[in-house]
């Protein structure tokens, strides 16, 4: 998986207000699906949004479902608008089982998941992926780039600072 999904996704496309619920990240995704598409990379083919997997008598719906030609296998994606939290990586294992045995075809690798959340702590991740055998990922994604006003004054202290230890480095 390492090179062909990153821990990072720019989303400023979107456009989303704020605040925003899961619905409204889900649906400007679908809207955007071209663009959204080129930020994750090649080689990714939509299968379907909300997608219906039944276990036993129960419905459940992966938020939105990809094949990877690369990889060959289906990526199920689950979009979160809050911080990480350990109990997504059970969510995704169980989608992940669901989609292994009833509709991986058997040429097929294994499913690889992908918790989409605004935040995610490296702690938290790393104690949460490290007993699961799921190949699953935790990505956080951001909407809003920086303000350029903000940039520009922050590269401006930086240059400064630079350019200051330059002069003493100099004096010594």
């Amino acid at each position: 998986m390492t090179g062909v999904l990153r821990d990072m996704y720019m989303l400023e496309f979107l456009d989303l207000p704020e605040p925003y619920k899961e619905y409204d990240l889900k649906k400007a995704i679908l809207k955007n699906m071209k663009k959204f598409l080129l930020e994750f990379g090649r080689d990714f083919i939509f299968i379907d949004e909300e997608y219906h997997v039944q276990v036993g008598n129960n419905d459940y719906y992966v938020d939105l479902l990809f094949y990877h030609r690369e990889l060959q296998c289906l990526v199920a994606i689950d979009l979160k608008i809050d911080d990480f939290k350990p109990e997504y990586m059970g969510k995704m294992d169980f989608y992940l089982e669901a989609l292994d045995r009833d509709i991986k075809k058997p040429h097929e690798n294994p499913s690889v998941g992908m918790i989409l959340c605004k935040n995610a702590d490296t702690d938290v991740v790393e104690y949460s992926l490290s007993r699961s055998l799921s190949q699953t990922m935790i990505a956080e994604y951001k909407t809003k780039l920086i303000d350029k006003s903000i940039l520009q004054r922050k590269l401006a202290e930086l240059y400064d600072i630079a350019e200051e230890e330059v002069k003493n480095s100099q004096q010594d």
